[in-house]
């Protein structure tokens, strides 16, 4: 017996094997965090959107109250 540590030795289809897994494991990350920030950004447009959506009613609403206060006709 020698009292030297024993290599453990791996089969070139297990280093492939654990070289894929790793590889799959950080493109799904990857993609995890891709969908994240795209779905923060979709949510983050549709805020803005939906901000001057309220913000062209506002001024609508305000143009006809300017123009019935004027007496004109409501083609605003």
């Amino acid at each position: 017996m020698t009292d030297q540590p024993r290599k453990d030795r791996f089969s070139k289809a297990e280093i492939r094997k654990d070289a894929l897994q790793e590889g799959v494991e950080a493109a799904a990350a990857t993609v995890g965090h891709v969908t994240n920030v795209v779905v923060g950004a979709v949510g983050e447009v549709a805020r803005a959107v939906g901000g001057l959506a309220t913000d062209l009613f506002e001024i609508r609403d305000s143009a006809r109250r300017a123009a019935r206060d004027q007496g004109q006709p409501k083609d605003i």
